[in-house]
């Protein structure tokens, strides 16, 4: 038989402080869900995480809405469709593992829907935008690397390539949180890393941009920034009393 394709996400386990910042990111969610191992994780904590990354994402996205009014439904647009996004997240665990690419166009399709035209909904405006999809979704099929590597760096793609005709931030923190869920990272999910985007905006923001500009250093960087966000998500959960 022929050797397996090499992962290609190998090299990332390598960088200097990587391993050990995700390492400590998934200690911190094995803690919180083991902590509250002695009785089931209920619907109503899954539901209320994912209220709480609608209201981060959207805010992250340019929502003025409050948590408030995104919980009783009156929140604005751009909160609306995070919310529509939310809705629909879970139902996509069985299909980012077979076709990524899929899950993505949904995630769009759901933000987008009733902002964007019907043709535009979950395809990539721009060849490029298309290209840099098919890859991503390609590395994500053959690699095995630890999950919450494999999350941020969807996270990062999806948001700096920006391959839909809207709401990109928004379908990018929702694959985060999907890869985290499907890789079992946090099967329930229960913790809220849009909400650990949020609290860290000024560098979630600056190591965006580094990833966009900044090559391998850019790259290297907000993977370790990517670990920090992770743990205050963690910090966010219905699970940690926040």
């Amino acid at each position: 038989m022929p050797d397996a394709a090499p992962d290609p996400l190998t090299w990332l386990t390598e960088l200097e402080g990587v391993p050990s910042a995700f390492a400590a990111a998934r200690d911190g969610i094995d803690a919180l869900l083991r902590d509250r191992g002695l009785r089931r994780t209920s619907p109503d904590q899954t539901t209320e995480s994912l209220l709480r990354g609608a209201h981060a994402s959207g805010v992250l996205e340019g929502s003025t809405s409050s948590l408030e009014e995104v919980r009783d439904g009156s929140g604005d647009e751009i909160a609306q469709a995070a919310v529509r996004v939310s809705t629909g997240v879970l139902g996509l665990v069985p299909v980012i593992g077979t076709s990524p690419l899929q899950a993505f166009a949904r995630l769009h399709a759901l933000a987008g829907k009733g902002v964007v035209e019907d043709e535009r909904l979950g395809r990539p405006v721009s060849a490029e935008g298309a290209e840099r999809l098919n890859a991503l979704a390609t590395t994500l099929l053959g690699t095995s690397v630890p999950a919450l590597i494999v999350a941020a760096l969807v996270h990062a793609e999806i948001v700096t390539v920006a391959p839909f005709a809207s709401h990109n931030g928004i379908v990018a923190r929702a694959a985060e949180r999907l890869v985290m869920v499907a890789r079992g990272v946090d099967p329930a999910s229960v913790v809220v890393p849009e909400a650990g985007h949020l609290a860290l905006r000024p560098q979630y923001e600056s190591n965006l941009r580094g990833y966009r500009d900044g090559g391998r250093g850019g790259l290297h960087a907000w993977l370790l920034y990517a670990a920090e966000a992770v743990t205050a998500g963690v910090e966010h959960s219905p699970l940690s009393g926040g």
